[in-house]
């Protein structure tokens, strides 16, 4: 597969939707992860409401346009969920990335499943989710 394929319009244009925004002030926690291979950055900040459910979020992205389009269907279809429900929905990613699994169940998800040929993308698309679930785990430790 070329990469064209990989790149292609519409995953070029689900990256160009990422909505980016500031940190949000406490009791908001917050995680960076980094990628060691590719040098992908991403920041989020999560506010979670009294159930644990995540209730606002804002990242902080600088990644290739496969983490920019993961990135924006994490800020996109986020909102709403637990850690339990973010650590399934990242296992679902990194099972399908590897070929173990069905499409993620979100929106454009399928966007993504050229890249199970393009191994060493794989950290990248999951680098939003691994950064949510640290800051999810920081807001635990706070609380």
């Amino acid at each position: 597969m070329s990469a064209s394929a990989l790149y292609n319009r519409d995953i070029l244009r689900l990256a160009a939707s990422l909505e980016e925004g500031a940190a949000l002030p406490p009791p908001a926690s917050h995680a960076e992860r980094r990628s060691p291979t590719c040098g992908s950055r991403v920041t989020l900040w999560v506010k979670r409401d009294g159930q644990g459910r995540i209730e606002q979020l804002s990242a902080d992205i600088a990644s290739c346009a496969l983490g920019q389009a993961s990135a924006a269907m994490l800020l996109r279809d986020a909102a709403g969920m637990d850690r339990a429900a973010v650590s399934a929905a990242r296992d679902a990613w990194a099972d399908h990335l590897a070929g173990k699994g069905d499409v993620p169940a979100f929106a454009d998800a399928a966007l993504l499943t050229p890249a199970r040929d393009y191994p060493a993308r794989h950290p990248a698309i999951l680098l939003p989710w691994d950064a949510l679930l640290a800051a999810l785990d920081q807001s635990e430790t706070a609380a």
